[in-house]
């Protein structure tokens, strides 16, 4: 129970941390925290091979290809020129809502859900047949 708490405070320091830092190598350390306590949780499931691959596929190469990444960023000639909202930001916004929106109005529809919804409407869907 300790460990579980310990890995979800991480989780959320990591995603907070992630979150407010404008500085690209302490979004790096928060990202390599998540990308460790994710593997905590695989090892509280007693998934040991999946939390040592995520800890040497995620931590050990995707997040020293995202620290590679930002030692070529000037950081200077970005900060200086810093806008809140641009117009790129706004078109992006509109193209995921309306991405989210038409998702959100399209898989009620598909023959999966429905089937899904028929077969949760029948009364005796818990009832086991092995009679």
């Amino acid at each position: 129970m300790i460990f579980f708490s310990l890995s979800g405070i991480g989780s959320y320091i990591r995603g907070s941390g992630s979150s407010i830092t404008c500085q690209s190598h302490l979004f790096c350390l928060f990202i390599g925290i998540g990308f460790c306590c994710i593997s905590l949780f695989y090892i509280l499931s007693n998934s040991h091979f999946v939390a040592a691959a995520q800890l040497l596929i995620y931590v050990g190469a995707i997040n020293v290809l995202i620290i590679f990444a930002v030692m070529f960023i000037n950081g200077s000639e970005y900060s200086k020129d810093f806008h809140l909202w641009t117009v790129g930001d706004g078109v992006t916004s509109v193209v995921c809502t309306s991405l989210f929106v038409s998702l959100i109005t399209t898989i009620p529809d598909t023959s999966m859900v429905r089937d899904y919804l028929d077969y949760k409407s029948k009364p005796d869907y818990r009832a086991r047949s092995d009679k």
